[in-house]
């Protein structure tokens, strides 16, 4: 009767939590080396996987950088406290919804990693712009009227990207040590504002 081959060295197979392994190792990986310094054979590395299993779960390099953009927010949540804010508070509840997901460190290194590559890398510009478009938009637009919803829309994110840009990636002072509270009283009218059409 014969018996299993027993597995040489190497690359371990996939397991049950081979694909939140691999994400692992991707967002620490864009963190410290930017999308366009990062490699499929360097994430399959670091976290002990065969390449071409990082291409089994994930495809390209792009699908598994907006893996690793998995906002840790239900966008039903988004969609709720939205809603059930006066129609004059939307921009404060933006803001802070937006600072929350940016205080989850694993998800805001890769982020960061997209804004530093954006600006010189057109593949990064583009998982960003994909980004943009679809994340925060739909729970939003619904409950927008008047002339200009897109652009109003895009302007108020602009302004949350600008914060997180002098926030995380610059570092300044005093922004980078503003209390979310801080922020949400300054902020939130700010994008009101873009959110009202006024």
């Amino acid at each position: 009767m014969p018996t299993p081959a027993t597995r040489g060295p190497g690359r371990r197979p996939g397991g049950p939590d081979t694909r939140g392994e691999i994400l692992a190792a991707a967002r620490a990986e864009f963190a410290e080396q930017s999308y366009a310094g990062t490699t499929i054979r360097a994430i399959a590395a670091r976290a002990g996987v065969d390449p071409a299993l990082v291409h089994h779960y994930f495809g390209t390099k792009r699908y598994l950088f907006t893996a690793c953009l998995d906002i840790p927010l239900d966008p039903g949540e988004v969609i709720a406290r939205l809603a059930s804010a006066p129609a004059s508070g939307r921009g404060a509840v933006m803001v802070r919804l937006f600072l929350e997901v940016w205080s989850d460190a694993a998800w805001r290194a890769p982020f960061v990693a997209l804004i530093r590559s954006a600006t010189t890398e057109p593949e990064a510009a583009a998982v960003l712009r994909q980004f943009l478009e679809e994340v925060m938009p739909p729970a939003v637009r619904p409950m927008l009227d008047g002339d200009g919803v897109d652009l109003r829309l895009q302007l108020a994110i602009s302004q949350l990207i600008g914060i997180a840009m002098v926030r995380h990636v610059v570092g300044a002072s005093p922004l980078a040590q503003a209390s979310v509270d801080e922020l949400v009283n300054r902020v939130g009218p700010v994008v009101q504002h873009y959110l009202d059409g006024s």
